[in-house]
């Protein structure tokens, strides 16, 4: 049975990474890694994606940042591309990254503007 946070974080999940990308995701979940699904979509977009004090864009851009931070270069793409279609502009984006070249350094924001690039 899904719980009410499950269903929130469902719905905001598909809001931001798009329906056919979360489909496409619980389609390839096996019994390995169901729990971890729905540990996400409750925790991550069930209760953070949620709360009420940041922007919609503002999250983008601290995900995207933290992502290219941490150079998870697969979620960064994600991240990149709904932001884009979920309004955040080009240049938000990019001010975003210098903010990743002066606190996580120059390759990780060289890496994420030659990526970001491609995608927007």
């Amino acid at each position: 049975m899904e719980s009410t946070k499950y269903k929130k974080g469902m719905k905001r999940r598909k809001s931001v990474l798009g329906k056919k990308y979360v489909e496409n995701a619980l389609v390839n979940t096996t019994d390995f890694d169901q729990d971890f699904q729905r540990f996400i979509t409750e925790n991550a977009w069930g209760d953070v994606w949620l709360k009420k004090s940041l922007q919609f864009n503002e999250k983008s851009l601290i995900t995207i940042c933290l992502l290219a931070a941490m150079r998870h270069w697969e979620e960064f793409d994600l991240h990149i591309k709904t932001a884009i279609n979920n309004g955040v502009k080009k240049n938000e984006i990019a001010e975003a990254l210098f903010h990743v070249a002066i606190y996580a350094g120059v390759p990780a924001a060289n890496t994420a503007f030659r990526r970001a690039k491609k995608l927007i």
